[in-house]
């Protein structure tokens, strides 16, 4: 059965954050707001629970996992970072964006690309989702909530109970979220390179 909580969208309660916060330590999927879609999240640990989520979502072998992060210092624990794309990333998070990079030794080996050996890192920029992060204590395994074939994510927890409900243990009602994902940016090749537009501004590209 899948519990919904009803969080304020800016201060969100600790109380429902640190039950939701329970539900991932303990193996559940958890489906709470960003700054751009609802997303599906899991413990970067639990084997099983990323099975649950690759499954739901019907991801192929190759999937570019993503990391949430809860600052710049969480994100550089999972990622090799040089000087320029410290820069960039100090500028551009919290906020809409997925920056692709070198996987640290600490990056769980199941969530790094097989063959590029990469992680998505992205510290949203949105109340629940690091208040989330912060109860937890360490990052998430995340992807944004988009059913199989869908043209869109989902946007509000009647929605999203209505379609994934029995299939995620909780989600955390967050009020009405948009449908257009992060920008993802790599940041392996030298220069930046837009993988995917999304709702981040690319004008850190025109600088």
């Amino acid at each position: 059965m899948t519990q919904v909580l009803n969080v304020h969208p800016t201060h969100p309660q600790q109380r429902l954050l640190q039950q939701a916060a329970e539900v991932l330590s303990n193996g559940g999927l958890v489906v709470y707001p960003t700054d751009t879609t609802y997303a599906l999240a899991c413990h970067i640990g639990d084997k099983a629970a990323l099975t649950r989520l690759v499954q739901l979502r019907r991801l192929h072998r190759h999937h570019q996992f993503t990391l949430a992060c809860r600052d710049l210092s969480e994100l550089g624990t999972y990622a090799r970072v040089d000087n320029m794309d410290y820069r960039l990333l100090k500028r551009y998070t919290p906020g809409p964006f997925t920056f692709v990079l070198r996987a640290s030794r600490e990056v769980p080996k199941r969530l790094v690309h097989e063959k590029r050996k990469t992680i998505g890192l992205r510290v949203p920029d949105n109340a629940i989702a690091l208040g989330l992060l912060e109860a937890l204590g360490e990052p998430l395994m995340t992807t944004s909530l988009r059913l199989p074939e869908a043209a869109e994510p989902l946007r509000d927890a009647a929605e999203i109970l209505s379609e994934v409900g029995g299939r995620v243990d909780l989600i955390l009602d967050g009020g009405v979220c948009g449908t257009e994902p992060s920008t993802v940016v790599d940041l392996t090749g030298g220069l930046p390179e837009i993988v995917r537009q999304g709702k981040g501004d690319l004008d850190f590209l025109r600088d």
